[in-house]
């Protein structure tokens, strides 16, 4: 598959290039230094009694990015390249982690003094650059950031209940259930669970990260933006637009609303329909000046979510490349068979038009370190819709494609079209289907992508060439943190039309 070969400009704000891990190349693809050093080697005596520092799964920060408010906008470009450069540096952190697992093994301060430390000391010079760049521009800073400076080690037991064990592993372990990912000391009472990499060289996902669909109760999942948010009480059309599936093939690992100006800003793999002038670099201008693979080229708007991926050791372009394999994100890139793009209605009464170049993201890319507060994830299976999951990938039977549905907020603030963490400018209805005080519904976006899958097997606790969704690599691509992006840059008469149409009750496109 080719890449994008769109020219990259010079980032207007900080150049983030995350550093290289130990890495080599080999057949089956990008190949991590082994994530969990084995059990039984000698360490000076650490072999029986493992150290808290060596069953450190991943690392846990805060996220500063969520805290902030109130940033003015003349100093939002030089915050979000901060941030950016902050999670360049838990990347690296993470990195370092995983390729030092002998040295943590013979060392119970190795994670604290040699990773954790250092990390939190840079956070910290972060912290106090993003304090003055507010400050100077005539906001107030929260004084307490500081607090959020410091970052953890977290072993892989929170959602990794399966009970995988040493005797299907692929990397050496001798099979008496010791392992690196999380023991006493670690949140886990020693009987074997484990996070492994599954023989593919980088920490998930995990078999416990899948679940038969047939296993899921029907209508258990509570979404709280409601999987339909127009209703027989209020504004009940459709808007359907059709982008295609990204035939053009345009990739990259930059987030134009989170991490404007930074190269690589999102450290994974994006998917891109719509707009075809997509990248960190652009700006509102290039956008409303570009090419659309919309079939309505009134909808210039663009759209994208992080790729999916089948670990089955294929070579993609970005093989070598930081936000691909050079971060974990390995194996063959997997289009939508269908890209569903749906606007739709309020359940309490009309919808009013969204301002040209809104931004919105729903779900949070680090959920699994974050909490899922942010989490907006829907994994299912054509023919069984009724069943939902959020922290599981789906195993699907034959002749089912893999579904994923997202419904993004759609009630607006009124004034803003972004918003200092990306988010408070935006909110989800509430119960009764009505918007929050302060803010007015617009149409609501939903995402439904349909995918073509070999279904993944799991023998022994181990899952055989698993799918899995492009993350920040110590999220470990736990399905959990799958999230979409939209940028609208449709024109006045097509959003007015997409209005009129939801609000007269009428299907169209």
């Amino acid at each position: 598959m080719g890449r994008n070969t769109r020219k990259r400009r010079t980032p207007l704000a900080t150049k983030i290039v995350a550093g290289a891990a130990a890495l080599a190349v080999g057949g089956g693809g990008l190949v991590w230094a082994n994530f969990y050093a084995s059990a039984h080697e000698d360490h000076g005596g650490h072999n029986r009694t493992r150290s808290a520092g060596a069953q450190v799964a991943t690392i846990d920060c805060p996220d500063v990015g969520q805290k902030i408010r109130d940033v003015p906008d003349r100093a939002r470009g030089e915050v979000d390249g901060e941030l950016a450069t902050m999670d360049s540096q838990i990347t690296n952190a993470y990195q370092r982690l995983a390729t030092t697992r002998r040295a943590q093994a013979g060392d119970s301060q190795f994670v604290q003094n040699s990773i954790l430390g250092p990390l939190k000391d840079r956070r910290k010079a972060i912290i106090d650059r993003i304090q003055l760049e507010i400050n100077r521009a005539g906001g107030k800073a929260d004084d307490n950031l500081d607090e959020l400076a410091g970052c953890q080690g977290r072993p892989a037991d929170q959602q990794n209940g399966g009970g995988q064990n040493g005797g299907g592993q692929d990397d050496g372990q001798n099979g008496d259930g010791q392992n690196d990912g999380g023991q006493d000391g670690g949140g886990q009472d020693g009987d074997g669970q484990n996070q492994d990499d599954n023989g593919n060289g980088v920490a998930g996902p995990v078999a416990d990260d899948f679940v038969d669909i047939n296993d899921v109760q029907p209508n258990s999942r509570n979404s709280r933006n409601g999987l339909a948010a127009n209703g027989d009480g209020g504004s009940t059309g459709t808007f359907t637009t059709d982008c295609g599936v990204n035939e053009n093939n345009l990739f990259n690992s930059d987030n134009l609303i989170a991490a404007p100006g930074v190269d690589n800003g999102a450290h994974h793999t994006h998917d891109y329909v719509g707009n075809q002038d997509n990248d960190a670099f652009s700006s509102d201008e290039d956008l409303a000046n570009a090419d659309t693979s919309c079939q309505n080229q009134g909808d210039k708007s663009t759209y994208y979510w992080p790729v999916l991926r089948l670990q089955d050791g294929t070579q993609e372009f970005d093989a070598n490349d930081q936000g691909g394999g050079a971060e974990g994100n390995i194996g063959k890139i997997l289009k939508p068979a269908q890209a569903e793009l749906k606007f739709v209605g309020s359940q309490q009464g009309d919808v009013v038009a969204m301002p040209k170049f809104l931004r919105i993201i729903t779900g949070d890319a680090k959920s699994f370190t974050n909490g899922d507060a942010n989490a907006n994830t829907s994994w299912s299976c054509s023919g069984f819709e009724d069943r939902q999951v959020t922290d599981k990938y789906p195993l699907c039977p034959e002749g089912s494609q893999v579904l994923r549905t997202t419904n993004f907020q759609s009630c607006w603030d009124g004034q803003n079209i972004d918003s200092a963490n990306h988010r408070d400018h935006m909110a989800f209805v509430q119960e009764d289907g009505s918007c929050p005080e302060g803010f007015q519904a617009v149409p609501q976006l939903q995402v439904r992508l349909a995918y073509d899958i070999p279904t993944p097997t799991v023998d022994n606790g181990q899952v055989q060439n698993p799918y899995a969704v492009d993350s920040f690599p110590e999220q470990l691509h736990k399905p959990i943190t799958d999230h979409n992006d939209f940028i609208n840059v449709m024109d006045e008469d097509l959003m007015n039309e997409v209005v009129d149409c939801i609000n007269r009750g009428e299907d169209c496109q």
